[in-house]
C-alpha cells in the first residue's frame, strides 16, 4: 500500500493548490483544529472560558480530538491515496471545498450545540464522514479495488461511534461510554490494518534503498497480521461492550500481546538513522501499550486511572501515527525527500510529551493540573508547529520549513 502521487497535469481547470489535493486541505485544516481545540480545552479545564457546548466538558474534548480532528486526518489520507489504488480521478476544486465546508460545519455546531437541537447537531457532524464514505465507497468498487473495502466497513463503524455518542449526550447518558469507544475502537482498528500494510512496506523499502542487508521485515498482511488483527478486534470489541472485568482484560492482554509481536516483526530498531520511519513504528507500538494498559484498569478499576490508560490510544496511537502520516505523506506528495530534519523532530519530541505528561497527570493527581496543562501546551506546540512548518506546502508552494 506504497502512496505515490502522481503529477498533476494541465489538463482541466487549475484550483488553487489548497483545494486541488486532499491532503492539502484537510492536513491542514485537522492541525490547526487539534490547536486550537487544545487550547479552548485549556481554557475550560483552568475556568478561564466558558463555551456554549451541549456535551459536559470532558465529553467535548473526547469527541473533538476523536470525531472532530481524526475525521479530517482520516479523510486527507483516503482523498490522496484512494486514487492510487483505484486510478481513478482524485476530489479537487468545487466538491473538496464543498467537503471541507461540511466539516468546518460540523465543528462549529458541536462548538455552539447548547442553542441547537441536538438532532440538528448530531445531522451537520455526521455529514461529512458519511458523505466522505460514500464517495470512497463508490470510487473503490468502481475502481474494482474491493480488498480495500475493509476501510469503508471500518470507517463506517467509526461514523456510528460518532451517532452514537451524540445519541447518549441526548438521552442524557455518558456521552463518552459506548459511542467513544466504538469510535475509538474503529480508529485503533483502522491504524491496526493500514499501519500493519505501510510500516513494513516503507521500512523494506528504507533498508533496501540504503543498502542495509541483514533481516527484513516481514511481509504485510501474513498469517500471523490476520491473527493479530482478529486477536486486537477481540479485544476491542469486549472492551466496547464490557470495558471492566476480567474476560475483557485478558482479551485485551492477548491483542496487546500479539501487536506487540508484529511489531517486532517489522525490524523498527534498524531505521533510527530516520526519524521520519522511526516514529511510525514508535506510534505504532502505543497500540499495544494502551491494549496492556486498559487490561490493567479493566482487571483493577483505578490501577493507572481510565483516562490516563485512555490517552495511550488517544494521544499516543492516534496522536503520534497521523502527525508522523501527515508529515510524511505531505513530503512525499510534494516531491520533497523523505526526511525528516530538525524542526520535524522537534514536533514528534513535543508530542511524545504531551502522551507522557497526560499519563503522569493520571498517575499523579496530586500534580495532576500542572501535567495537564504541559501536555496540552505540548500538543498545541505539535500541531501548531506542524501547521506552520509545513503549511506552505499545503499552498502549492516546494520548500517546507525544517
Amino acid at each position: 500500500m506504497t502512496i505515490t502521487i502522481a503529477t498533476p497535469t494541465a489538463a482541466g481547470p487549475r484550483w488553487p493548490a489548497l483545494f486541488d489535493w486532499g491532503f492539502r486541505t484537510f492536513f491542514l485544516a485537522a492541525s490547526l483544529w487539534a490547536a486550537l481545540a487544545m487550547a479552548l480545552w485549556i481554557g475550560l479545564l483552568a475556568g478561564w472560558l466558558a463555551l456554549p457546548i451541549a456535551f459536559d466538558p470532558p465529553a467535548w474534548h473526547a469527541h473533538e480530538f476523536l470525531f472532530g480532528y481524526l475525521s479530517a486526518v482520516i479523510a486527507g489520507f483516503l482523498l490522496t491515496a484512494v486514487p492510487n489504488w483505484t486510478g481513478r480521478p482524485r476530489l479537487r476544486g468545487w466538491p473538496l471545498m464543498a467537503l471541507a465546508a461540511l466539516w468546518l460545519s460540523g465543528r462549529v455546531a458541536v462548538l455552539v450545540a447548547a442553542g441547537l437541537p441536538a438532532l440538528l447537531v448530531a445531522l451537520i457532524d455526521l455529514a461529512m464522514p458519511l458523505a466522505l464514505a460514500a464517495f470512497i465507497a463508490r470510487e473503490i468498487i468502481a475502481g474494482g479495488n474491493h480488498r480495500n473495502l475493509a476501510v469503508v466497513a471500518i470507517l463506517g463503524l467509526f461514523i456510528a461511534g460518532n451517532g452514537l455518542f451524540h445519541w447518549q449526550a441526548a438521552a442524557g447518558l455518558t456521552a463518552s461510554g459506548h459511542g467513544l469507544r466504538l469510535g475509538l475502537g474503529a480508529a485503533v482498528m483502522l491504524i491496526a490494518f493500514i499501519g500493519g500494510r505501510i510500516i513494513p512496506a516503507f521500512t523494506r523499502n528504507w533498508l533496501v534503498t540504503a543498502k542495509a542487508g541483514g533481516a527484513m521485515p516481514a511481509a504485510p498482511m501474513q498469517r500471523f497480521d490476520l491473527i493479530a488483527l482478529a486477536g486486537l478486534g477481540a479485544g476491542l470489541l469486549a472492551w466496547i461492550v464490557a470495558p471492566e472485568g476480567l474476560p475483557t482484560a485478558m482479551l485485551l492482554a492477548l491483542a496487546g500481546g500479539l501487536q506487540f509481536a508484529r511489531l517486532a516483526r517489522w525490524q523498527g530498531l534498524r531505521t533510527t538513522a530516520e526519524p521520519l520511519l522511526f516514529v511510525l513504528h514508535i506510534a505504532y507500538g502505543f497500540v499495544p501499550l494502551g491494549a496492556i494498559a486498559l487490561a490493567a484498569e479493566a482487571a483493577s478499576p483505578g490501577l493507572i486511572g481510565g483516562r490516563a490508560a485512555l490517552h495511550l490510544w488517544m494521544a499516543g496511537a492516534i496522536g503520534l501515527m497521523t502527525l508522523a502520516v501527515m508529515s510524511r505523506a505531505t513530503l512525499g506528495h510534494s516531491n520533497l525527500p523523505l526526511h525528516a530534519g530538525p524542526g520535524t523532530v522537534m514536533l514528534y519530541a513535543a508530542l511524545l510529551v504531551a502522551v507522557l505528561t497526560r499519563l503522569g497527570g493520571g498517575l499523579w493527581p496530586d500534580i495532576g493540573m500542572p501535567l495537564y496543562q504541559l501536555a496540552g501546551a505540548a500538543w498545541i506546540i505539535a500541531f501548531l508547529g506542524f501547521a506552520l512548518g509545513y503549511g506552505r506546502l499545503f499552498l502549492g508552494q516546494t520548500k517546507a520549513a525544517d
